[in-house]
């Protein structure tokens, strides 16, 4: 039997506010025009006071990151978060998981969404090529432009897609308020942790997580789009496998 293209969000819970998906889409313009306006500023040459002015804030006047040195430990630490290495291990296990719990649909859902957000971040490094900050000490090393952060962009897309994955699979909404947070949080130290690190531009950061969140969004708006289609289909509003359920009782529901 021909399969739709709907089965791939088959399972997966909706989210019942109605203003949701115009927020959602709200968060991606205003990511993407942030995103374009930082570039656009770029070329003017507006921002390098502003950049170095905060940029310095993270550093003494000799260029060494303030604060102790397992700080600066930790910063390498925080900011190993929103490498590839780690992020591939990651989204492979979480893959892998949905695979063998035979959730192709989110499987195929996160690599997309995920390895497409990647690639476009990397062409956008290309595109602008701007180089990175020679006022300190690199304290990390690095391989490729500096605009957008790469690390910010990335953890953001990952971490926001990853945790908007978990929130269609759960009902309790004090879980969704604490992964939302959690992925928030942890995108926010990564991208800090470029600048402390003395290897990205505030502006950087700021670019890679306004587009890191935009993508995510329009990844997020995409799977309501085909369970809205979904639904409109079947004519019904379909129940989520009670076997997808986390973070509830383990009883199977009757």
């Amino acid at each position: 039997m021909k399969r739709s293209i709907t089965e791939l969000v088959r399972g997966m819970r909706d989210h019942r506010t109605a203003f949701l998906p115009l927020a959602i889409f709200a968060i991606a313009a205003a990511g993407i025009s942030l995103f374009l306006s930082i570039a656009d500023e770029l070329d003017d040459g507006e921002l390098n006071a502003i950049d170095e002015r905060i940029f310095l804030w993270f550093h003494t006047p000799d260029g060494t990151p303030v604060g102790p040195e397992w700080l600066q430990e930790t910063g390498a630490e925080i900011t190993a978060l929103g490498g590839y290495t780690v992020v591939f291990v990651l989204v492979a296990s979480v893959i892998g998981f949905l695979v063998v719990s035979r959730k192709f649909g989110p499987a195929l859902y996160t690599f997309i969404s995920i390895a497409t957000g990647t690639l476009v971040g990397h062409l956008l490094k290309e595109l602008y090529a701007r180089p990175r900050p020679d006022l300190v000490e690199h304290l990390v090393n690095t391989h490729t432009p500096s605009f957008p952060s790469g690390h910010a962009m990335v953890s953001a897309i990952v971490y926001l897609t990853l945790g908007s994955l978990i929130m269609r699979f759960v009902a309790s909404g004090r879980v969704r308020v604490y992964v939302l947070s959690v992925a928030i949080l942890l995108t926010f130290l990564i991208g800090v942790s470029r600048i402390y690190l003395g290897v990205h531009w505030p502006s950087d950061v700021a670019a890679g997580w306004a587009m890191g969140a935009a993508w995510a969004s329009l990844a997020w708006l995409a799977v309501s789009a085909l369970r809205f289609y979904r639904k409109r289909n079947s004519g019904q509003s379909e129940a989520p496998e009670s076997s997808s359920r986390i973070g509830q009782s383990g009883r199977a529901s009757p």
